[in-house]
């Protein structure tokens, strides 16, 4: 149960670090492709605290993630990742209105059965 715990709060923080890093680039706005656009950026993602709650969430993210690879089988472990894309399609659809096609709820059925799959083995 440790395992699964560690893996869930892994995925968690690793699909939260996406969503914040999200807002942060909804608050900057888009980049262009030219190094004045870049430099633009940089300075500010920089004074960004929704990007930088989310580069802390991915490197908390990669301390759990190693503690779970010592623990369990990649094989098992890995596809749990998948959980972050139905959580990035939840809130995207709520929270910053993205669109929720059918062919999205399908996919999004697929992986739970998946992973309950997964976790039954």
């Amino acid at each position: 149960m440790t395992n699964l715990l560690l893996i869930l709060i892994g995925v968690l923080l690793n699909a939260g670090a996406q969503l914040v890093l999200k807002k942060g680039m909804s608050q900057i706005g888009t980049v262009q492709v030219d190094i004045n656009a870049i430099l633009t950026m940089i300075l500010k993602v920089s004074t960004n605290l929704y990007v930088w709650t989310g580069l802390m969430f991915y490197v908390i993210s990669f301390l759990v993630w190693l503690m779970v690879l010592s623990r369990v089988e990649v094989s098992y472990a890995y596809p749990f990742l998948s959980i972050g894309y139905i959580i990035a399609a939840i809130v995207g659809y709520f929270y910053f209105g993205e669109s929720m096609t059918l062919s999205k709820v399908g996919g999004i059925a697929i992986i739970c059965i998946g992973v309950f799959l997964l976790y039954r083995s």
